[in-house]
Parts: C-alpha cells; structure tokens; sequence
C-alpha cells in the first residue's frame, strides 16, 4: 500500500481530491497540522465524494510526530527544488510519498535531510507549480505503474454493454 503524506495542507478541496485518490488506489493518507481546514469542511468532504468510507487516514501533530510513529519509513519529497524528476526513481508499495502546503511547499530544513528522495515533476521554467491535487496524482499512479498496479482493478467494464 502506497502512503501519501501532506504536509500542512491549507485547501480543502485540494485534499478532498487527494483523499479520493487515495481511496480509489487503496493508499493511505497521512496528514501533518496544522491543517488550513477542518476536517469537518464540507467542500473537502464534497471534494471527497462517498468514498471517506474506504479512506486510510492518519494525523499528525508535527512533521516530528510523523517520524516517530513511522520509524524506518522511505519518504519521497515531492518538490520544485530537485534535481532529479518523480521517474527518476524505483517506488515500493509501502514507501511514502510527502507533498508540501500550497503556498510554500515542504520546508527546506526539512528537504535537506532529503536530498536523494526528492523529486521533482518537470515544468516550464517561468511557472511556479502545478495544483497540489494533480501532482499527487501524477507520482502516486507513476510509482502503482512500477509496481505494475499491484491489487487494483486493471480491466474496465462497460455499464450496459460488453466490449
């Protein structure tokens, strides 16, 4: 199982998008406060839609408090500042994969201890960053690629027909 990790996320639809992610490939989703929304807000549960039930979720004092629960754990930093991209890099299933709030990204004191798991999705250079939502799912169905969708539904089927 995958592990995506936000980081002091600060827009709830944004993680209402990702909780939906991360339900729908079985990943769970850990989350750093402060948080800039309740988890009571109804455009993240909106965002969310019926699937809070298959949700995985963890939450977390402190980046600190993160570590000590998850000792041992690989942590990708998915960040505009490195230097090698998400496909850069070999994923596990059980590796975990940190996004930063929004406004600021991870904390470079953070990034530092971090600096041959960080990744970065490519982009022009005179743009800032893609939606947070749309990043997370860009790395997240990249390392279930290599791992060649391990436990998830492969084969789309037609409602009212049949291919």
């Amino acid at each position: 199982m995958m592990n995506i990790v936000l980081h002091e996320p600060e827009i709830p639809q944004n993680a209402g998008n990702i909780a939906r992610t991360c339900a729908v490939t079985h990943s769970s989703l850990h989350l750093i406060k402060p948080l800039g929304f309740s988890v009571e807000d109804k455009f993240l549960k909106r965002a969310g839609l019926d699937y809070w039930h298959l949700l995985d979720v963890h939450y977390y004092d402190s980046f600190n408090h993160f570590l000590s629960l998850n000792k041992g754990a690989r942590i990708f930093m998915a960040t505009t500042k490195s230097r090698q991209t998400y496909t850069d890099v070999k994923y596990d299933m059980d590796d975990f994969i940190m996004f930063g709030k929004e406004s600021a990204g991870i904390p470079e004191e953070i990034l530092l201890d971090y600096k041959d798991t960080s990744v970065r999705i490519p982009m022009f250079e005179d743009t800032r960053s893609l939606n947070l939502s749309n990043s997370v799912a860009i790395i997240l169905y990249e390392a279930l690629r290599q791992n060649n969708f391990a436990g998830l539904n492969q084969e789309g089927q037609l409602h009212k027909y049949k291919w």
